[in-house]
């Protein structure tokens, strides 16, 4: 009989928090503050609508180039969807990644109308977003950091790269779900497989700073916020 093989735990600094647990209950002792913000819808300006399909879908610099940004405030309004947590439980349902008693289905509808009516690309859930990678990673920089190590989803495999080659390059992040975090540990951005959000962890001062230059929307986790904040709160607006 072989003998089973039994992956460590994964290193804390460099992955997503787990669904089950409070999100700065994971970090506590590496990461002092953690910040929710959310992936913008897009919609294209000089770009076909058609081509946001899984075998034309375009790369990172041409949706900053020739799209339009549309935060989730700007989907609220255009939509009438109440809240932040309600599009964060439409979003869900849509991609059937909640179960029957916690899904939406209006709301799911709210958001598939809108975006046919007014021609606008939902945000893919478990990839960076493309609109803001360049500006967090030119943010990161900022702080001194030229150079960013990018996992896998557990992290057991891991490349050094350089942040200007990320941001030059089109088709980083495409397909991959990544986590990204500095040599020391001071910042760590990651994405949960089946949410439209990434999750910024690193000192107060630094995430503001971040927060700031690269126009991030969303909120500081209290000490019971989790992968499935919406859940449990729907008085985010």
């Amino acid at each position: 009989m072989s003998e089973t093989r039994m992956l460590p735990e994964p290193h804390k600094n460099a992955v997503c928090a787990p669904e089950d647990m409070p999100l700065k209950d994971f970090y506590k002792g590496i990461y002092d503050e953690v910040f929710v913000f959310y992936h913008p819808f897009i919609k294209p300006k000089s770009i076909d609508y058609e081509l946001f399909e899984p075998e034309t879908y375009p790369g990172k610099n041409e949706i900053i180039e020739k799209c339009e940004m549309i935060t989730w405030k700007q989907f609220l309004s255009i939509s009438g969807i109440e809240s932040y947590s309600h599009l964060d439980i439409g979003l869900r349902t849509r991609i059937l990644g909640l179960k029957k008693q916690f899904a939406n289905e209006e709301t799911s509808k709210k958001i598939q109308d809108t975006c046919e009516k007014h021609q606008i690309i939902a945000p893919m859930e478990g990839f960076f977003p493309e609109f803001l990678m360049n500006k967090v990673l030119l943010s990161i920089k900022q702080e001194g950091h030229d150079w960013i190590w990018s996992g896998d989803e557990f992290c057991t495999e891991r490349k050094l790269e350089y942040i200007d080659d990320l941001i030059k390059d089109n088709t980083a992040f495409r397909n991959q779900r990544l986590n990204l975090f500095t040599h020391e540990n001071e910042i760590l951005l990651t994405t949960h497989w089946d949410s439209h959000f990434s999750i910024l962890c690193s000192d107060k001062d630094t995430i503001n700073k971040i927060v700031s230059f690269a126009d991030l929307e969303g909120f500081f986790c209290n000490d019971k916020t989790e992968i499935y904040w919406s859940l449990r709160n729907t008085s985010l607006s």
